[in-house]
């Protein structure tokens, strides 16, 4: 993302407002530029929401010569911030699908992430969202998704309990009915 993208008078006053409200003076030598900087940070932090992630799954490969076994792509890192606070998620995915006679470039998997990832989130609907996307758009016999992440909102403010992270995992077709598929997937992912 560029910095030369026009920050809009309104978004750097309401900034300048929220240094006030916290008790500093936005006019300092320190603070003078922070409004602007502000603003084409949180563009860049939300420019998911300017793509659909599910264009990174159009083009697919047939000629995979039979195999038929599970695909995973592991250790992930992403980054997003959740809705309620605006505070940083930080953390990694294991992503994996079970092909159906075709598959996908594997930074694929991570773009589809780092689209749903890069809006206000929470780490269940992330979770969703991604193993959705893959379901709907490769049609696969199965999709695993599994994140564990970090939560600012609870490490440095609120309760401030740094050192935990959060596991969410979303199975669906054959990882969700197959037990064995399950175990076997959340084996690989490390889990």
């Amino acid at each position: 993302m560029s910095n030369k993208v026009e920050v809009p008078a309104e978004v750097q006053e309401a900034i300048r407002t929220l240094i006030r409200w916290a008790g500093d003076d936005p006019s300092r030598e320190g603070l003078i530029d922070t409004p602007a900087r502000v603003a084409r940070a949180w563009k860049e932090y939300c420019v998911g929401y300017d793509a659909d992630p599910a264009v990174h799954l159009s083009r697919v490969f047939e000629e995979v010569g039979g195999y038929d076994e599970i695909v995973l792509l592991k250790d992930i890192p992403f980054q997003s911030h959740c809705e309620h606070h605006m505070a940083p998620i930080i953390g990694k995915a294991a992503i994996a699908y079970l092909p159906n006679e075709r598959v996908v470039g594997i930074s694929k998997l991570a773009r589809v992430l780092h689209g749903f990832a890069r809006r206000l989130q929470i780490q269940e609907r992330l979770t969703a969202e991604v193993a959705q996307c893959i379901w709907d758009n490769l049609q696969p016999r199965g999709v695993a998704v599994v994140i564990d992440a970090s939560h600012a909102c609870m490490t440095a403010r609120g309760v401030r309990t740094p050192g935990v992270s959060m596991v969410t995992s979303r199975m669906v077709g054959t990882f969700l009915e197959d037990q064995r598929s399950r175990k076997e997937v959340l084996s690989l992912m490390g889990f």
